[in-house]
């Protein structure tokens, strides 16, 4: 189907970063966007043109009533990495999508998987709802990106960028890694939903070139107008910040990813799909100078006044 014929699209996790870039794109496509959300009204993030409904993704009945009368729905889960939630998210999901007849289901992993199994549970309980939700029989597509740009537009980033020029990341400096905005990731699931001929397919979205840290460091120094050198961050370190924001089990579940990828076991993991995501859904990642350049840094520099990482959101 064409971008341009409206839907109603059901889209889970709308009030978080990812999902809430997907629900921005498409209710500025002039397409219907419900979501449902634990949090009062006042806690609510400015979804223009998206209406919220009150509930529990753990609670089948408030998921069907999110689906009731859609057309289409955009999935992320929770950062919960505990399988016997995430199944019984993935489940009430899957119900809620089959009873309203959803068209197309586009399920965002949030993380490449690997190949095989592993004991890391942001990729397995990933690998566990894709496979309830293929199960199913509803209409599927899955999307796994690598990571996130605006990861980098962090507190934990921002000072020492801006103030000392070190971009450090929970990353070896030799992986290559496909980097990608929220918004891409928005405008891939776009294409997801709409495409014809998608049902059944997986990609691992990242276009068409990936990037070493020093050659992101690079790139910021461009985007910044001044040099930049890449440190690689403990990711034990990592989970002890992340932890005093998030808690230590989803910090856990977080940094699960970087530990595994300072591992070595699958170094390719994150890097560039050879352009099947260009060729098929039409991606085409700015390149991250440009990114780096509309951002507004200077919130984050020791002589501005007290930042507010929720401002640019």
């Amino acid at each position: 189907m064409s971008s341009e014929i409206p839907m109603r699209v059901a889209v889970v996790g709308a009030t978080g970063f990812q999902g809430g870039a997907v629900a921005r794109l498409l209710a500025g496509r002039r397409h219907r966007v419900r979501t449902l959300t634990r949090r009062a009204a006042a806690d609510r993030p400015p979804l223009p043109g998206a209406f919220f409904l009150a509930g529990d993704l753990g609670r089948r009945d408030d998921v069907r009533r999110l689906f009731e009368g859609t057309t289409h729905a955009f999935v992320t889960m929770p950062l919960v990495y505990e399988s016997e939630r995430v199944e019984v998210y993935a489940r009430n999901v899957a119900a809620a999508a089959r009873e309203a007849g959803t068209e197309r289901l586009v399920l965002n992993a949030n993380t490449r998987v690997p190949l095989g199994p592993t004991e890391v549970a942001a990729f397995e309980t990933r690998r566990l709802a894709e496979r309830v939700l293929r199960d199913s029989g509803v209409p599927l597509v899955v999307i796994r990106p690598p990571v996130y740009l605006d990861n980098l537009f962090s507190p934990w980033n921002g000072p020492s960028l801006v103030d000392e020029g070190v971009l450090a990341y929970p990353l070896p400096e030799s992986t290559r890694t496909a980097w990608l905005s929220h918004r891409d990731l928005a405008e891939a699931a776009l294409a997801a939903l709409t495409l014809e001929g998608m049902e059944g397919r997986t990609f691992d979205i990242g276009g068409a070139r990936s990037l070493t840290g020093g050659e992101l460091a690079a790139a910021f120094g461009r985007g910044l107008g001044r040099a930049v050198r890449y440190e690689e961050l403990d990711p034990a370190a990592f989970e002890r910040g992340l932890a005093r924001l998030l808690g230590p089990e989803t910090a856990a579940g977080v940094a699960g990813i970087y530990h595994y990828m300072a591992s070595g076991a699958d170094p390719l993991l994150m890097a560039d799909d050879d352009g099947v995501s260009t060729e098929v859904l039409a991606l085409e990642p700015a390149p991250v100078e440009e990114w780096v350049a509309r951002q507004p840094w200077q919130i984050w520099s020791t002589d501005a006044d007290e930042p507010d990482p929720t401002s640019r959101r």
